[in-house]
């Protein structure tokens, strides 16, 4: 597995489901930020990351039971102790959710600490999602 990309999946059983007979977004919530922090403890210890925000999370097209999600999440910018993962949510290849999340990296104490992440943005879609991600930080 790759380190800059972190991929997993879900089947979307009845249980996961809403009123409507489509995923609930609550479900798609929990599973959106355990990506992101299944994606993170790629580069820092779990016990040391804390989530801010979920900076956005828009979805596009419903997704209905017995569908396969692709879960993939890859860190779109860093800073000194912060860092920003880009999460995106496909059934088979279609875009369905997207969006971004804020960490930052804690010692023992909770206090914010360097995590020494350095991205790769030799790439066209690593320097477009790293000026996404940029905007949320008001940069």
């Amino acid at each position: 597995m790759e380190k800059e990309k972190f991929v997993t999946y879900r089947f979307v059983k009845k249980e996961d489901l809403n009123h409507h007979g489509t995923l609930f977004a609550g479900r798609a919530a929990e599973w959106f930020v355990e990506t992101g922090l299944m994606t993170t403890s790629f580069y820092v210890p779990a016990e040391n990351i804390v989530m801010v925000n979920i900076d956005q999370m828009s979805f596009y097209k419903p997704i209905q039971l017995g569908e396969l999600i692709k879960c993939s999440g890859v860190v779109a910018y860093a800073g000194r102790t912060s860092f920003i993962v880009y999460l995106k949510f496909e059934v088979n290849g279609e875009k369905r959710v997207e969006g971004f999340i804020s960490y930052v990296n804690v010692d023992e104490n909770g206090k914010s600490m360097p995590h020494n992440i350095e991205l790769d943005l030799d790439s066209t879609e690593a320097r477009e999602l790293n000026e996404r991600a940029k905007k949320f930080l008001g940069k």
